[in-house]
């Protein structure tokens, strides 16, 4: 990967950096957590979902779909694969029948307890390399930068 050298004095050149960079970190943060996940273990995106789940509600699939940053018909296709592993369940909503919500198993809440904590590694060594203070204030920025409009 190429590194980006901006000069601080020139706010204009980061312009064009910024999304890159960004980019590229994101990536290298993501094959991190695929390879906690193991070669055997759900993909990114169908950790995500788990993550959701894993407050023991069950949610729609738009909510999901939100959460794991997929378009709806992938969703579809992620949730199956997780159904057919057995690691969730899809029930009806109660109060809207319309609507079809999606639960943890208690096999998918175990694989989620066993790799979670391998995950949250990837985070420690993350905010390690950059330090306490530099990755408070880079949560800091980046939450900023989601709670951007756009």
């Amino acid at each position: 990967m190429t590194a980006f050298r901006a000069p601080a004095a020139q706010p204009a050149a980061l312009a064009p950096v910024l999304p890159e960079l960004l980019n590229q970190v994101a990536h290298q943060a993501s094959r991190r957590m695929e390879a906690a996940l193991g070669p055997d273990g759900p993909t990114l995106d169908q950790w995500r979902v788990l993550t959701l789940l894993s407050d023991g509600a069950g949610h729609p699939m738009t909510e999901i779909a939100s959460h794991a940053m997929v378009p709806a018909p992938t969703l579809t296709k992620i949730v199956d694969r997780l159904v057919e592993r057995a690691l969730v369940y899809r029930r009806p909503d109660e109060t809207d029948r319309r609507r079809v919500l999606v639960f943890l198993s208690d096999h998918g809440r175990a694989r989620y307890e066993r790799l979670a904590p391998a995950l949250t590694r990837v985070g420690d060594e993350l905010a390690d390399e950059l330090g306490t203070q530099d990755a408070a204030r880079l949560v800091e920025l980046l939450e900023r930068l989601r709670a951007s409009p756009g």
